[in-house]
């Protein structure tokens, strides 16, 4: 069971969910929310990431709209206001929060310095640009919607990055997953798996499109990952 903590920025403030693991001190990692929130599937994320011996925090990146979000999948109403809240989102303030939570984090006493981040759908999106735009020192991606348009921005880092890519992505089209392999291809701090067969979100458990093998598979690999950048 986690608690809340509040990081201020410049026009504002919002709340966190925290997990925090048995050690005293321990690697960080920042969980980059769903169009759905910090909801269950966020909060098991974080608790999970706290029970492999890693301080994890989940901070609440649609407080300017609406702070609090805590949607399912499971309804129609309740995709209809994911994509709302999905469609308000603006990137570009979205990656400052979550700079501000990788310092707030990093400033923790439980923190050993290291911090990395992983995110899915939206937020596999703004993992990446983790990556890029804030002092996070590894990164991990899940079908991240949009990487295609800012896949160049990879060109000028060097923080490690790992890309899991769904083959039959119903938001990521072929062309847009050919050209972000393309565009990374050669370049060694960034790791690409690709899993065939699966559709968007096949991590969420509980999810239309869930598959436990590669959610498994792909969960290990990011473990692993995290491991050997973070400690």
């Amino acid at each position: 069971m986690g608690e809340y903590t509040t990081i201020k920025v410049a026009d504002g403030e919002f709340k966190a969910y925290v997990a925090r693991p048995t050690a005293a001190k321990a690697p960080a990692v920042v969980v980059i929310q769903e169009i759905f929130g910090v909801n269950q599937v966020m909060r098991d994320i974080t608790d999970g990431l706290a029970g492999q011996g890693y301080l994890a925090i989940c901070p609440d990146l649609f407080w300017r709209i609406e702070p609090g979000i805590d949607i399912t999948d499971q309804s129609k109403a309740e995709w209809d206001k994911a994509f709302a809240l999905f469609n308000a989102f603006k990137v570009d303030t979205g990656v400052p929060d979550i700079a501000a939570t990788v310092d707030a984090i990093r400033a923790d006493a439980g923190c050993n310095d290291k911090v990395g981040a992983v995110g899915f759908c939206l937020g596999g999106l703004l993992a990446f640009l983790t990556a890029i735009r804030t002092s996070a020192d590894a990164t991990v991606s899940y079908y991240g919607v949009g990487l295609d348009n800012v896949i160049d921005e990879a060109k000028g880092t060097t923080k490690p990055i790992m890309l899991h890519i769904a083959e039959e992505d119903g938001f990521v089209p072929k062309a847009a997953q050919a050209a972000i392999i393309a565009a990374v291809k050669d370049q060694p701090n960034v790791t690409v798996y690709t899993y065939p067969g699966r559709d968007h979100a096949f991590a969420r458990m509980g999810g239309e499109h869930y598959n436990e093998a590669d959610a498994m598979k792909a969960g290990q690999r990011s473990l692993d990952f995290f491991k050997q950048h973070l400690g």
